[in-house]
């Protein structure tokens, strides 16, 4: 059994000192529990320490595919000095939004590997931080026919599933820039990690054809060559 690096004696504090004064200054209505860690899907997940949110703004949270809880979970691995390949070992999660994300991208996978199995097409996902990309990876490790690869740095980085005889990687796929008409980016076409979903080269979705519309798919904007 694999020694636990970070302890909720050790590290709990740290947590908590920084989550207090986050909290506090944002003027946020939640509360936090921070306890050993949970392993629900341990092929997938394994972390040393759980910080599960509650409270009337938990929904703030998970909007936009939890992109404040992710963004706060990051914040708070940086205050602490973690380094990013250990990262995996702090989850922050509430209503279980964690354990179904997991089962979200993991079906996501399976369906946009059965998808370039028939097209022979590679398929882009939408930029994802480090921990859902390796999700990806997981689900897909034991396919023969097809292969999951990162494309992209920083922000843009996401993975892309290609036929395994392929040997040359497409570039990764730039979201779209917020129209003029979105007043200014408030209402902009990217979502948050994961916010929208993957694509193939005819700019499909496992879900079938994409559509304009606010709050719906979109097509690529003009940064959104594919290869």
């Amino acid at each position: 059994m694999a020694v636990k690096k970070y302890t909720v004696a050790e590290t709990g504090p740290r947590i908590e000192q920084f989550l207090k004064m986050v909290l506090e200054h944002a003027k946020f209505s939640l509360g936090y529990k921070v306890s050993e860690g949970e392993t629900p899907h341990p092929d997938f997940e394994n972390p040393d320490i759980l910080v599960r949110f509650s409270g009337t703004d938990v929904d703030l949270l998970l909007a936009n595919k939890a992109e404040l809880l992710l963004a706060l979970e990051q914040l708070t691995m940086e205050a602490i000095g973690m380094a990013s390949e250990e990262h995996s070992r702090i989850c922050f999660d509430a209503n279980d939004y964690r354990i179904l994300r997991i089962e979200e991208l993991r079906v996501s996978a399976l369906t946009a590997a059965e998808r370039v199995k028939k097209t022979r097409q590679p398929f882009h996902f939408s930029p994802m931080n480090s921990r859902e990309r390796r999700i990806l990876h997981l689900s897909l490790r034991n396919e023969t026919d097809v292969r999951s690869e990162s494309v992209g740095e920083g922000p843009i980085r996401q993975v892309v599933i290609v036929p395994s005889e392929m040997t040359t990687l497409p570039e990764p796929v730039r979201p779209p820039r917020p129209r003029p008409e979105d007043d200014g980016g408030r209402h902009g076409s990217r979502g948050g990690p994961g916010g929208f979903r993957g694509r193939d080269d005819r700019g499909r979705g496992p879900g079938g054809p994409r559509r304009d519309g606010p709050g719906g798919p979109r097509r690529d904007g003009p940064g959104g060559r594919r290869p």
